[in-house]
């Protein structure tokens, strides 16, 4: 049997001189600790509100300089019309080749500062939703139209296949047009001969699907993951001829979240590539409110 402790012994009066200053180092410990605590927290807040900052200023940056060159572009763009016109007198068949050098040039610089914009105004969190009712059709014939110019006297076929039997739906069509115009045009780059074919089908009963295929260059497999985040190209002989700002797939991801969905990619090199947009045929009220 233990031996019991006499209440006013020593023995018993060291124990808890001991308990206590145990206790009294535990409590100065936890006290510690939660002042450490505290100070990360208040020092995480402080790196989060300065990330903030950045953010913000990056995107004003973004905004003020896009806003900055459209001006100038526009001008040149117009200059570069009135001269393919001949409003001021003929031009020789050099002068009409430089001239189009420079429009060419021009519209792809615009094409990369609308992107720049469209990025800013994402992470300002300033992008309108705008649902509507359309028929896939008229969507199909506008594009087919917006393209017709491009592709005329190429080596490349440009084929809408008839979105026969689909419903309408309610999302924003400029938005929806914007992923495939990018899709279209990044295909067209890559296919130097053949075909690219757009085309939209059911998946389950309350989604659609829009592929754009190609008979092009194809991408490397470890290329896939990485295509659709900000500022990535891919890195090919054509792709050093054709400027662009890395920036057409990752706002593609970006507006198919906006809208409900998701982007993805099949490929295989000097096979083709597949890019298809997967969206609701009806974009929810609260996802509409949310943008």
């Amino acid at each position: 049997m233990p031996e019991q402790l006499h209440p006013d012994s020593p023995e018993q009066s060291a124990a808890i001189a001991r308990l206590q200053a145990e206790n009294h180092a535990l409590r100065a410990e936890l006290e510690e600790t939660n002042q450490g605590v505290l100070a990360l927290y208040a020092e995480l807040d402080t790196q989060a509100e300065q990330l903030r900052e950045a953010s913000d200023l990056k995107s004003r940056f973004l905004s003020y300089m896009s806003h900055e060159f459209r001006t100038p572009l526009g001008s040149i763009l117009s200059i570069t019309s009135l001269l393919s016109d001949e409003l001021d007198g003929p031009l020789s068949p050099e002068q009409h080749k430089q001239v189009a050098f420079i429009s060419m040039a021009s519209r792809e610089l615009s094409d990369m500062v609308d992107d720049l914009l469209d990025l800013a105004k994402i992470e300002a969190g300033r992008i309108t939703i705008s649902p509507a009712w359309f028929d896939m059709l008229d969507l199909f014939s506008a594009l087919r139209g917006m393209f017709r110019p491009i592709v005329e006297g190429s080596a490349v076929d440009l084929i809408f296949e008839e979105p026969a039997g689909l419903p309408q739906l309610y999302t924003d069509d400029k938005k929806l047009a914007q992923i495939l115009r990018n899709f279209i045009s990044n295909a067209l780059k890559f296919t130097p001969r053949g075909e690219v074919r757009v085309c939209a089908r059911l998946e389950g009963n309350d989604r659609v699907r829009f592929s754009v295929s190609d008979t092009g260059i194809g991408i490397a497999a470890d290329l896939h993951d990485v295509l659709f985040e900000d500022f990535n190209q891919i890195d090919s002989p054509l792709q050093k001829r054709l400027r662009g700002t890395g920036l057409g797939l990752s706002l593609c991801k970006r507006f198919a979240e906006l809208l409900g969905g998701e982007v993805g990619m099949e490929s295989s090199p000097g096979v083709g590539s597949s890019f298809f947009v997967t969206i609701p045929l009806a974009l929810a009220q609260g996802d509409a409110d949310a943008c």
